[in-house]
């Protein structure tokens, strides 16, 4: 349910335009997941946090009282550069975190570096994970005890 929250978010805040291509060309849905999975809790929670404030706001930003799971595409557009340039500082943050998460995916995928005339990056070696980060600490600490 988070990554699907989420995930529409991204989509509204990295549409498609004529030059280069949008998050909702490309799936972003595992990235999130795996992100979600990954994550530090305060991450997640500014992530997941974001994403339901993404949903609740349409009333606030364009007058419109419905989730922005319902509203159509040029409303969500409009929503989520409302949002944006928001006078209500939490609303302009919860959209910086959504660009954030969402830029990093975007960043990073082919079709988008391709159009940029950026170099592809390679596949990740997936050398971090959360689990790893608590015995890499510990391995330094040992380290520097000796």
């Amino acid at each position: 349910m988070w990554v699907a929250l989420l995930h529409n978010a991204v989509t509204a805040a990295f549409p498609t335009t004529a030059r280069l291509p949008g998050l909702d060309r490309i799936d972003s849905r595992t990235f999130l997941r795996q992100l979600l999975h990954q994550a530090p809790w305060t991450l997640w929670f500014g992530a997941v946090g974001s994403a339901v404030a993404y949903q609740l706001t349409p009333l606030l930003t364009i007058g419109w009282p419905l989730p922005a799971l319902l509203l159509s595409a040029s409303a969500r557009d409009r929503h989520a550069n409302a949002m944006a340039c928001h006078r209500l500082y939490l609303v302009r943050m919860a959209m910086v975190m959504i660009k954030t998460v969402g830029g990093l995916h975007w960043g990073a995928a082919p079709q988008v570096r391709d159009a940029l005339g950026l170099p592809r990056y390679g596949a990740d070696p997936q050398t971090i994970r959360g689990d790893d980060l608590a015995a890499v600490a510990l391995d330094h600490d040992a380290a520097g005890r000796r």
